[in-house]
């Protein structure tokens, strides 16, 4: 049986990643529509070796859709979605609007797929922030294995994070800066090229930025309410790829060994860490990557029971548009 999907926000980057990953993966779809706002309506996206002409989102019809995946932003994403579900279809959401919503799962298909059958109470799925997936994938085999007290976690965010516009303000900044013109930003608070900046989205009244508030309170919900997490999230002049540096406490024993053996076992996961100068994996080697890629594992001497460790990950795909796409493949495999 092939079903009928809908793609909001399909002109941009996580849209285009979208309709690339359920062709890459032979999705089962009778139809694809490309939406997005009135102003995008006529223009034509790559779906495959064809196109589909972009239709406006503002009076769409979803009766007979059965999936929506949407990244549109959190705004356009609360006032549609809910039409969308309300007309039959199961909304996929990538942004933040629902995410801690109780009534809403919150679902990585590597650590809690279950919780897709939770979608009957709204008929929305929440897709997690970029830099949680790749977090939650990465421990969700240690935690079955040892059981994790606490996390604290450094990220190195790429600027497509921020979508389009955070893209060619890199771009545009690099290049002035080397013809010696004057570096604008608007996009960010400060410039980003040759930079970092530690403050993604705003600040909160404890200090915290809602990006690190997002990674606590998602990890809690996805993972397990009793793991402690202490994020820092920080900006960095790198177009696609996110990557973090993760310092775990676990209740019970284990090893630098026990953790390899297990991350080899575990779905969505690659280790690469051989000790060398080569034996780490950065963002730039892992655009266009489905997996979670770790490396630079080690016991932490300052803890009973402690281990760090380097992940990266290309957040569009597995941070954004293949979460997407692997929640709605557990979908068709649950019969909706």
């Amino acid at each position: 049986m092939g079903y009928k999907v809908a793609v909001v926000g399909a002109t941009g980057n996580v849209g285009h990643e979208i309709l690339s990953i359920l062709h890459e993966r032979g999705f089962p779809a009778d139809e694809v529509f490309a939406l997005a706002s009135e102003r995008s309506a006529g223009k034509e996206v790559s779906f495959g070796d064809s196109d589909l002409k972009v239709q406006s989102l503002e009076g769409f019809d979803f009766r007979g859709i059965d999936i929506v995946l949407s990244s549109p932003g959190a705004k356009v994403s609360a006032q549609f979605a809910p039409i969308a579900a309300a007309a039959g279809a199961i909304v996929i959401d990538n942004t933040s609007h629902f995410r801690m919503e109780p009534d809403v799962p919150l679902v990585v298909p590597e650590v809690n797929p279950q919780d897709v059958a939770l979608h009957t109470k709204r008929g929305i799925i929440a897709n997690p922030n970029c830099s949680t997936i790749q977090m939650v994938v990465a421990l969700k085999p240690l935690h079955d294995l040892a059981k994790i007290k606490r996390v604290v976690v450094s990220t190195y965010q790429s600027v497509s994070g921020a979508g389009k516009e955070a893209m060619d303000e890199l771009f545009n900044q690099t290049r002035h800066f080397y013809m010696n013109d004057k570096v604008e930003h608007e996009t960010f608070p400060k410039q980003i090229s040759f930079n970092v900046i530690p403050q993604i989205d705003v600040f909160m009244d404890d200090g915290m930025t809602k990006e690190e508030w997002k990674m606590v309170v998602e990890t809690n919900k996805i993972l397990d309410p009793d793991i402690q997490v202490c994020a820092n999230c920080v900006r960095v002049p790198v177009f696609i790829g996110h990557a973090e540096m993760v310092n775990v406490e676990f209740e019970n024993d284990i090893s630098r060994a026990d953790a390899l053996r297990t991350w080899k076992k575990a779905p969505g996961v690659s280790v690469i860490d051989t000790e060398t100068d080569m034996g780490f994996v950065t963002p730039a080697e892992i655009q266009g990557e489905d997996d979670v890629f770790i490396s630079r594992v080690r016991e932490d001497s300052t803890l009973e029971n402690g281990l760090n460790f380097w992940c990266v990950s290309d957040n569009l795909r597995k941070g954004a548009a293949l979460n997407a796409v692997q929640i709605a493949e557990l979908l068709v495999k649950g019969g909706l």
